[in-house]
């Protein structure tokens, strides 16, 4: 694929003039990637005519154009041949500021129950993390289950709980939306809208997310390979939001000894060819307990922004996944390991 960009900081007249001679040589040619003073980028592709055919000197030459990307892969907004730097995004925001992760900053650690039973099951849980100074909390509003006769989620009153629970302990949410009709109502509480496994190939979602300003948590689909996890997230990059947060859950293989096989070898394959950030879940990785941990500090050795992890105060009584979940106290043994392996890295640095 080829690739033109644009200069930085063009006015619409500017980049539309742009377009408009970069058409002139290339018919097919249409912008995927613009925002703010970030640069605009367009591919080529042109109708009935070979793209070798025409130099890359003959962009080049065009007024406001910066440079030509030859081979560009088709995930092409979230590859370093677009932007070699990483991608730090930035959740949330208020008094305390807002938490990032990636672009080389410490691992960020979200932690929180499978599913929001009750405020004060939220409550608890929500008070131990601030405590240990997690400020994201994850909990499902909706739940997308294998069964149907499984518990689906208190819906619209689990994000009502949450509410409560972000206003009153400062913490930071990330929930899953399941449908482009319930983007607006989860946006209203989540500071994070989380893709589910289920959902990456819900295409038509994640260009609706693309549409919104929200940072998207997007979890590798149980059976996708890195190709379509990419391009996956490259459906909302293409929507305008640049705000992505790749997550690793486990794939499906033939072990059953445990739930998925958390393949950890796409965290550093995902470092060499995107930007973006990308956290590892060995809760749904394993779905066993005494394996969060190990698995934890192994995503964290390979290169990962961050964990995701399944905290309960109570696992044995949790209604959904509390067999993968750890306790607070669990999590607070994890996070001074944590903090230990983070802290070479940064003076290596």
């Amino acid at each position: 694929m080829r690739i033109v960009r644009l200069r930085k900081g063009l006015s619409e007249a500017e980049k539309a003039v742009a377009v408009s001679r970069i058409q002139e040589l290339s018919p097919g040619a249409r912008v995927i990637g613009a925002g703010g003073d970030a640069p605009c980028f367009v591919r080529v592709e042109p109708k009935g005519v070979d793209a070798a055919a025409v130099p890359a000197e003959e962009f080049t030459r065009l007024e406001n154009v910066q440079d030509v990307i030859d081979d560009a892969p088709e995930y092409a907004l979230g590859s370093r041949r677009l932007r070699p730097e990483d991608t730090a995004v930035a959740v949330g925001g208020g008094a305390e500021g807002a938490v990032v992760i990636g672009g080389g900053r410490p691992p960020v650690v979200i932690a929180g129950p499978c599913a929001v039973e009750g405020y004060d099951q939220m409550a608890r849980v929500a008070e131990r993390l601030a405590a240990l100074g997690v400020r994201l909390m994850r909990a499902g509003a909706y739940k997308p289950r294998t069964s149907p006769y499984a518990f689906q989620g208190l819906k619209k009153q689990g994000l009502e709980i949450m509410a409560r629970v972000k206003r009153e302990f400062g913490m930071k949410m990330v929930t899953e939306v399941m449908s482009g009709d319930r983007i607006d109502e989860v946006a209203e509480v989540a500071d994070v809208l989380q893709v589910g496994s289920r959902n990456m190939f819900h295409y038509a979602m994640l260009q609706e997310l693309g549409r919104q300003p929200k940072p998207v948590l997007l979890k590798r689909g149980m059976a996708a390979g890195m190709h379509e996890f990419l391009l996956a997230a490259e459906y909302v990059l293409a929507g305008g939001n640049r705000n992505v947060i790749l997550c690793e859950r486990g794939i499906k293989t033939f072990e059953t000894a445990t739930r998925n096989t958390l393949d950890l070898n796409v965290v550093p394959h995902v470092k060499q060819k995107s930007h973006l950030p990308i956290l590892v879940d060995p809760s749904h990785g394993t779905g066993l307990r005494p394996l969060v941990a190990p698995m934890s500090l192994a995503a964290l050795a390979c290169g990962a922004d961050g964990l995701l992890i399944e905290v309960h105060d109570r696992p044995e009584e949790a209604v959904s996944d509390g067999e993968q979940s750890i306790t607070p106290v669990e999590l607070a043994a994890l996070l001074d390991a944590v903090r230990g392996a983070a802290a070479p890295a940064r003076d290596a640095a």
